[in-house]
């Protein structure tokens, strides 16, 4: 697999792991589909062991579980983190795809950019 996370995406992803009381062993589980107005639409979840079907990629100790479609339309791409005033959550770059419009506002969208929202993060009870 060729993906590339930030340093900036790993701490988030490293935080929602601890914050929703995960072990060692847990992971953060991304699943990546096409569509959205960036090309992608993306969830996460925090899991206790891959899921089947689920590959492993280790970041620096990290669990990061990745089904197999999103294995596919993630490679090549560069995951971020965002937190600006417009923007909170990951973002996905791939230098290879073009920029999808959206909207009826008539704005681009930047090429090759998804973001997950984080606003509906929940603690688990």
């Amino acid at each position: 697999m060729n993906i590339t996370i930030t340093p900036a995406a790993e701490k988030f992803m490293r935080r929602m792991v601890r914050f929703n009381g995960g072990s060692p062993q847990s992971g953060f589980r991304l699943k990546v589909s096409a569509g959205g107005c960036s090309g992608l639409a993306s969830e996460f979840s925090v899991e206790a062991a891959p899921l089947p079907g689920d590959a492993g990629l280790d970041c620096n100790g990290l669990q990061v579980f990745l089904p197999a479609e999103s294995r596919l339309l993630l490679e090549g791409v560069t995951i971020d983190f965002a937190d600006t005033m417009s923007e909170s959550g990951l973002t996905f770059r791939n230098p290879n795809a073009a920029a999808h419009s959206c909207g009826s506002h008539g704005t681009s969208a930047p090429p090759a950019m998804a973001t997950v929202d984080i606003s509906s993060i929940r603690r688990k009870a």
